[in-house]
């Protein structure tokens, strides 16, 4: 999971939803304050999934489109696998899992793993 920037902070536009949660997030103007969201976030959804944190410069937003929020799978050889519509609405879990049993289990994934095993 990547953290982009907040897309409801309460000096921009608040979202109900985020007022009814509580959830009261200014505009990030520091990384470590970025990385202070991001771990809140982790911490109350209760993520077991590792997170990365983007730049101040919002670089992975910009390159992944994710205005709104998508999901990705990434193949192994770095290329978009899959691309979800814009979320929540458009999430579809089962699109996810498919593409990535598809590409864990493709001939491509196990050449990957294996370059991987014989660099060690």
């Amino acid at each position: 999971m990547v953290y982009i920037q907040e897309a409801h902070p309460v000096d921009a536009w608040q979202d109900e939803d985020n007022a009814k949660d509580k959830i009261s997030v200014a505009s990030e103007k520091s990384l470590d304050e970025r990385c202070a969201v991001a771990d809140t976030c982790v911490t109350r959804l209760n993520l077991k999934i590792p997170a990365v944190v983007d730049d101040l410069e919002n670089s992975t937003e910009a390159a992944y489109t994710a205005w709104p929020d998508r999901l990705y799978v990434i193949d192994s050889g770095g290329r978009v696998a899959y691309k979800s519509q814009p979320g929540p609405y458009g999430f579809k879990p089962e699109g996810v899992a498919a593409t990535l049993k598809r590409v864990l289990t493709s001939p491509s994934a196990s050449q990957a793993q294996l370059k991987d095993v014989r660099r060690k």
